[in-house]
């Protein structure tokens, strides 16, 4: 038999193919022709299980999967098929393999992702539902989601991801959301079972699984808002926290873009990094702070509500810490404005449109602002909230410090 012509290097010559629990059965005659003409094929054992027999050689993946990336590129120009689970770049694996291989190099055949089977089994809309993963993610990932009335598909990382995040709903008030467990859709396997986050009762769930939540507050119900300013609580703390009125107006000076790093100097509890990556979710947020201690904590905080993987903590002084660490789109300076250089060193870092916010309570920080101003320009304004406290069987204000903010636009 004459072997395979092979491509030439530029035209398509990797396969990647999503392959469902239905096996061959499932896969399009386009789909099964690619798989049939490579000379090598990867995939996990049960993708590789599902296409078989299969004429040519087959390569599982090893751990990490990036050791087999290698033997990929290697084979260029000749005929090769990557298997994967339904759609390979809806959180599959897809995307990180064209960041390795020309797009003009490849040939996709997806097939319907889970969250379009959930969504056909369940009667959802998905352009009205919020379709995450936690395989492979913090299971409080899921926080900044769980808005009342929503509807969330997730990915689970194993048959223990749905008692957990049972657990964690009941925990936030919400134990009456309805989880369904949709599990090994599409194959002869399949099983959909529902139960109330309160009282989850489901055992023995498939490691391949896919979680409907519909989201029910109870009172009292602990439910991240949209807007900036979260009460103080929320924050672990020890009194090194921009407040909350302090942090929404400090928020909307910062102006978050998607997309955007945040720079957040002295960042105490870190609630000005926190409440900046939840702005959206593809924000990122670098947190200095010279405590050890306070750097854990912000690190917890972070967690708790849901963006621990987006904010990154950076132990050191602040001007110590700048170098190395990714460029900003903006900087806020929290404490430490009056160490020598800092301010200069953030406008410096900043593009262009870049946005520099600082704050400060002292004379000496105000001093330091009061130069940067007289220097660069931009905004100079004094902050002050009182709030009504009990003076004796009456009641009267308490001011707050007053806090002077410093607003500066690189041109």
């Amino acid at each position: 038999m004459t072997a395979p012509l092979s491509p030439e290097p530029g035209s398509p010559w990797l396969a990647i193919v999503g392959i469902g629990e239905d096996g061959r059965a499932g896969l399009s005659p386009a789909a099964a022709a690619a798989l049939d003409a490579a000379q090598v094929v990867y995939g996990g054992r049960r993708h590789l299980a599902l296409a078989g027999p299969l004429p040519a050689e087959t390569r599982p993946w090893p751990s990490p999967i990036t050791d087999a990336y290698p033997g990929i590129l290697a084979r260029r120009g000749h005929p090769t098929c990557i298997l994967a689970t339904g759609d390979p770049f809806h959180y599959g694996i897809g995307a990180e393999i064209a960041r390795l291989v020309p797009a003009a190099e490849i040939r996709a055949f997806p097939q319907p992702s889970a969250f379009s089977l959930a969504a056909a089994r369940l009667g959802w809309s998905l352009p009205d539902t919020a379709c995450l993963t936690l395989h492979g993610r913090d299971l409080f990932g899921i926080v900044p989601h769980l808005q009342p009335g929503a509807r969330l598909l997730a990915l689970s990382w194993d048959g223990a991801t749905p008692a957990a995040l049972a657990t964690l709903l009941v925990k936030r008030g919400l134990g009456s959301s309805r989880l369904t467990v949709l599990e090994a859709m599409g194959g002869p396997n399949e099983r959909v079972r529902a139960a109330r986050a309160e009282g989850f009762d489901l055992t023995e769930i498939a490691a391949l699984n896919t979680i409907a939540v519909e989201v029910e507050a109870g009172p009292g119900a602990r439910i991240v808002p949209l807007s900036p300013g979260l009460a103080d609580t929320w924050f672990e703390n020890d009194g090194q926290l921009t407040k909350a009125e302090i942090r929404a107006v400090t928020l909307a000076a910062l102006r978050p873009r998607a997309g955007e790093t945040l720079w957040d100097l002295g960042a105490g509890a870190g609630s000005v990094s926190i409440e900046w990556c939840l702005r959206h979710p593809a924000n990122r947020a670098i947190a200095v702070e010279r405590r050890p201690d306070r750097a854990e904590r912000i690190a917890r905080n972070a967690k708790t509500l849901g963006v621990g993987a987006r904010v990154q903590v950076v132990v050191g002084a602040s001007l110590a810490a700048l170098s190395g660490l990714p460029s900003p789109r903006a900087v806020f300076v929290g404490g430490g404005v009056a160490e020598p250089g800092l301010l200069a060193a953030c406008r410096e870092a900043l593009p262009p449109d870049g946005r520099c916010v600082a704050n400060a309570v002292t004379l000496e920080g105000e001093a330091a602002l009061l130069a940067a101003f007289s220097e660069a320009g931009g905004a100079l304004r004094r902050l002050s909230f009182a709030q009504a406290v009990p003076v004796g069987g009456l009641t009267g204000w308490r001011p707050a410090m007053p806090i002077t903010q410093w607003v500066w636009t690189k041109s």
